[in-house]
């Protein structure tokens, strides 16, 4: 980058350090929400509290739904990541 151009684009570097910023937050919760040893864990927690009767049968099928289908996002990523990197 140019002197010329470092300088009128200057006023612009705080936008750019926000926009950096969010997108390593965004990363970072997409990582979270896909980890698949998370993803198990609620599997687990989820057969746990249905035993314990905290949680009805219908909010079972429903979260293992949604968490079952986080868990297919995650091995697709997981599979493109290693075809981006192999």
């Amino acid at each position: 980058m140019g002197l010329i151009t470092g300088l009128l684009t200057l006023p612009l570097a705080p936008v750019r350090g926000v926009a950096w910023v969010a997108e390593q937050v965004a990363e970072q919760a997409e990582n979270e929400l896909y980890d698949e040893q998370r993803i198990m864990r609620e599997l687990t927690e989820l057969e746990m509290a249905r035993e314990a009767g905290q949680i009805g049968e219908e909010d079972f099928e429903r979260s293992i739904d949604d968490v079952l289908a986080r868990l297919e996002v995650s091995r697709q990523l997981q599979e493109a990541r290693s075809v981006e990197h192999g």
